[in-house]
C-alpha cells in the first residue's frame, strides 16, 4: 500500500486536487499584475514590489473576509461561479474605502471532497472579479476535510493586500461638517445577513430556490445568488479625480453601523430613506417574515453598498464619473455637527 493509497482511503484525493489546479489555471492567468513573479504551484505567491517606489511614503493596507452562508444557496443551486466574485468584493472592497489600491488577493477553499470542476468555477468567479478589480490573484489553498465537511459541503474564505500613500488615507480626521453623503447602489443583498434571509423565505416561507417571483423578475435562487458588486476600481476612479474624505463599504450591521464607523465623535450624518427606492428583495425578506424596519436595516444593506463623503462641490464630478462606469450613485444626506445625544448617523423618512 503506497502513502498515496492511504491517504486516498482516509478520503483524500490528492490527483482531484491535482486536476482542481489544472482546470483553474487558465482563469489564475487572466487575473495578474505585472509585478506577479512566477506562477501557480509554489509555496508562495511572490509580488515584486518595487512598483511601490512610486509613492512616497507607502502604506500597505490588508483584509480578509468570507462570504457566509450565502454558499449554502450556491450548494443548493449547484452554482459555483459566483460565490468567489463574492468573496472578492467583500476584500477589496474594505481596502479601497482607506483609499487604498488592490494589489493581490490570496484564496482558501475548504471542501468535504475535491470535485475538480466545482473547485476551478469557484475560482473562475474569484479571477474574474480580481481582473475587475485590478488585482492579481496571488495564490490560494485548497483543502480537502473529509469527515469534517460533507462530500458536497465547502466554504471559502481570502485575503488581499493593497496600498495607499500616507498622506491620502481616508477616514474620519478628513470628514468635515457640509459634507454630503453620496450612496452607490447595491446590486441586491451581496453577501451578508443570508443566515436571516434563509431562515426568512426557505424554512418559514417555504420558499423554492427555483421558483419565479414575481416582484423579482427572476427565479428566487438567481436572485440571492447575485454577485457582489466589486466597486475597486470605480471608487478609485473617483478618488483620484476629486477630493473625498471618507468611504464606508456597506456590509454587516448594515447602513447607519457600518457608516458610524467613519464618522467623527463631534459629527453626525444624516440620512433620508426617501432619497432612494430598495431592490424588493429587501422587502420580500421583510414582509414574509414580519421583520420590523429598524431589524432589516441592522442587518441588511437596503440597497446601498458602498458611501462616500465628500465635499459638496466633488459631488457633480462624483457622479458623473461613477454614471460613465454604470454606478447608479445618490446624495442621501449630510454631515452636521452633533449635539448631545445625537446618534452618529440617522435615518429619517421612509422609502420611495
Amino acid at each position: 500500500m503506497t502513502e498515496q493509497t492511504a491517504y486516498a482511503k482516509a478520503g483524500v484525493d490528492i490527483r482531484a486536487g491535482d486536476a482542481a489546479v489544472e482546470l483553474m489555471k487558465a482563469h489564475v492567468a487572466q487575473a495578474t499584475r505585472p509585478e506577479v513573479i512566477g506562477g501557480l504551484g509554489g509555496f508562495a505567491g511572490l509580488f515584486d514590489l518595487s512598483a511601490i517606489q512610486r509613492f512616497r511614503h507607502p502604506v500597505l493596507a490588508t483584509s480578509t473576509d468570507g462570504v457566509g452562508t450565502k454558499v449554502a444557496i450556491a450548494q443548493a443551486m449547484g452554482v459555483y461561479d459566483t460565490i468567489g466574485f463574492d468573496l472578492v468584493g467583500m476584500l477589496v472592497d474594505d481596502l479601497v474605502v482607506v483609499g487604498a489600491e488592490p494589489l493581490f488577493v490570496t484564496d482558501y477553499i475548504a471542501c468535504g471532497k475535491v470535485h475538480p470542476e466545482r473547485i476551478a468555477q469557484i475560482v473562475a468567479g474569484i479571477a474574474r472579479a480580481c481582473a475587475e478589480a485590478g488585482a492579481a490573484l496571488l495564490g490560494g489553498e485548497t483543502a480537502e476535510h473529509p469527515g469534517l465537511l460533507g462530500g458536497d459541503d465547502f466554504d471559502v474564505a481570502g485575503a488581499t493586500t493593497g496600498v495607499v500613500e500616507a498622506d491620502d488615507i481616508l477616514g474620519e480626521r478628513r470628514v468635515q461638517i457640509g459634507d454630503q453623503v453620496l450612496c452607490l447602489a447595491s446590486s441586491g443583498l451581496h453577501s451578508n445577513g443570508f443566515s436571516l434571509v434563509r431562515q426568512v423565505l426557505l424554512n418559514e416561507a417555504k420558499m423554492s430556490l427555483e421558483a419565479e417571483v414575481a416582484e423579482l423578475s427572476m427565479t428566487l435562487g438567481e436572485k440571492l445568488l447575485t454577485p457582489t458588486k466589486v466597486y475597486a476600481m470605480d471608487c478609485l476612479s473617483v478618488i483620484r479625480a476629486i477630493e473625498v474624505h471618507a468611504m464606508s463599504h456597506i456590509t454587516g450591521g448594515g447602513l447607519a453601523n457600518n457608516l458610524a464607523r467613519v464618522m467623527p465623535s463631534t459629527m453626525t450624518a444624516q440620512l433620508d430613506r426617501g432619497s432612494w427606492t430598495p431592490d424588493p428583495i429587501f422587502a420580500l425578506v421583510q414582509d414574509r417574515g414580519g421583520i420590523s424596519r429598524s431589524d432589516l436595516e441592522e442587518t441588511l444593506n437596503m440597497g446601498v453598498g458602498m458611501v462616500m463623503i465628500l465635499p459638496q462641490t466633488s459631488v457633480a464630478s462624483a457622479r458623473s464619473i461613477l454614471n460613465q462606469r454604470g454606478v447608479q450613485s445618490w446624495v442621501a444626506g449630510e454631515v452636521f455637527a452633533r449635539g448631545a445625544g445625537d446618534p452618529a448617523v440617522s435615518l429619517t423618512g421612509s422609502h420611495q
